[in-house]
Parts: C-alpha cells; sequence; structure tokens
C-alpha cells in the first residue's frame, strides 16, 4: 500500500496513515483502508486494531484539490457513497477498533475518527466538520454520526460554525474517550489496545454487533439522503466557490446560488 503502514504486534494490528503533510483522506487511501481491514478481518492473529497518523495530524480532511478533478454532483454522490460504505465497514469491523488522533482530525479525518469504536486524543487536538465553510456538507455519514455522539444541538453548533473543538472539549462533549499530552497518547493507546486483545475474539465479535444494533433504520435513511445532498450541493455556485477559496487560501464569499 501507498499511504497506509500496516504491521501486527501482539495480537493488536497498527494501520498508519501516512500521507505528508496533512494526511488528507484522497480516494485512495479510503480504498487502502478498505483493503487493509480486509487483510486484518482475514488474519485470526489479529484482535484489536489501532489507527493513527503519521506526523504532525491524524488526518486534516478530506483531499479538496481532488473534488476539482470531480465533473459533477453525480459522480460526487459516487464518492461519497464508496467512503461511507468503508466507513461502516470500520464501525460493524468485528474486532474492536480504536483511534489515536493527535494534530487534527477534521472532515472526512473526523469522519473515519468517528467510524472508529473508541476514540482516544491529545488535549490539544483539533476536532471538527468545517465543510460548510466550503459551501459543502459532510459526505461520510459525519451528520449522522456526530449527533450520537454531542447530541443534536452541539451538532448544530459544530456544522453551523465550522470551528474546531479541542481534545479536551471532546471528552467532555462524548466525542472521545479519553484526553491525553501529545508524549503518551500512543503509549496509553497500545495500553488500552493491548488490555481488550486480552478478552475472548468471540465475545468481542458479539459485542460489536450489539452495539451497532442502537443504529435505527433512520439512521441509515439520513446516510443515503446525505450522499444524494452532498452531490446536490456539489452542483451549487456557492460550493465551487468555496473549493475554490480553499484553494486559494481566502475566505468564501457565499449567494445562495
Amino acid at each position: 500500500m501507498e499511504y497506509l503502514k500496516l504491521s501486527v504486534e501482539n495480537h493488536v494490528a497498527f494501520i498508519t496513515i501516512d500521507h505528508a503533510p496533512a494526511n488528507a483522506l484522497s480516494s485512495a487511501i479510503i480504498g487502502e483502508l478498505s483493503e487493509a481491514f480486509d487483510q486484518i478481518g482475514q488474519n485470526e492473529e489479529v484482535r484489536v486494531v489501532l489507527l493513527h497518523g503519521e506526523g504532525r495530524f491524524f488526518s486534516a480532511g478530506a483531499d479538496i484539490k481532488e473534488f476539482t478533478e470531480v465533473k459533477n454532483g453525480e459522480a460526487f454522490i459516487s464518492l461519497t457513497k464508496k467512503g461511507q460504505a468503508v466507513f461502516e465497514k470500520i464501525e460493524s469491523f468485528p474486532k474492536p477498533v480504536i483511534a489515536a488522533i493527535h494534530g487534527a482530525a477534521l472532515g472526512g479525518g473526523l469522519e473515519l475518527a468517528m467510524s472508529c469504536h473508541i476514540r482516544l486524543v491529545t488535549e490539544r487536538a483539533k476536532l471538527g466538520l468545517p465543510e460548510l465553510q466550503l459551501g459543502l456538507i459532510p459526505g461520510f455519514a459525519g451528520t449522522q454520526r456526530l449527533p450520537r455522539y454531542v447530541g443534536t444541538a452541539k451538532a448544530a453548533e459544530m456544522l453551523f460554525t465550522s470551528e474546531p473543538i479541542t481534545g479536551t472539549q471532546a471528552v467532555q462533549w462524548g466525542l472521545a474517550n479519553q484526553a491525553f499530552t501529545d508524549e503518551d497518547l500512543l503509549v496509553k493507546a497500545k495500553e488500552l489496545a493491548h488490555k481488550i486483545a486480552k478478552k475472548s475474539p468471540l465475545a468481542l465479535k458479539a459485542a460489536i454487533e450489539l452495539l451497532n444494533y442502537t443504529k435505527h433504520d433512520s439512521y441509515y435513511e439520513g446516510v443515503e439522503r446525505e450522499a444524494a445532498l452532498f452531490g446536490k450541493a456539489f452542483d451549487t455556485a456557492d460550493a465551487q466557490e468555496g473549493i475554490r477559496a480553499f484553494i486559494e487560501k481566502r475566505e468564501a464569499v457565499f449567494k445562495g446560488k
């Protein structure tokens, strides 16, 4: 794999996103994540998965430059459905998945983290869904997962303002499990992974299956609708302005068209 590192140690699989400088989630990385989880699923030695990012960030978001290559909203819907499917695979994966988040988990990066069963963060990490700043909406089930963790009001605040919260706030809001210093994050994440790996794999698989029953039919309907509105938003002049403004590093001027 070009953008991921995969290793196994003491029943724990380590997946490292390595796509400098920001570990942006391109369609290639999403495809590699799917491949990595397929490999891990077939490895009976693996009981827990630990996902983290190389360098300064967990993942600072989607690959916005890749958006400029998408021809229309229909193609955008196809892109988002692929991402949704991979993140659903992770959330329903029969082995516990822990995300160790440092630096930033923004946009698609946070959506990836939210698909993991447990999120550990650094105290100063930034977590957010800034898509509305680009005239878009989250496309990898972020609109459906975020309210499950922080509640509708807090999710609305994060979406409408596009402002990230800190790792410490994420724990307070229920978005993350625990916060640590930058130095302690991976140490504590590995400790937790190895602790969980001592449990019965069959019992862990059963527990994960039961946890996923909390997602009602309306959740999946919302994910489907999110994909449709993601494509619709892409076809607007506002979205094209937002994407251009991001690339040009300026403030977007939206006109509601």
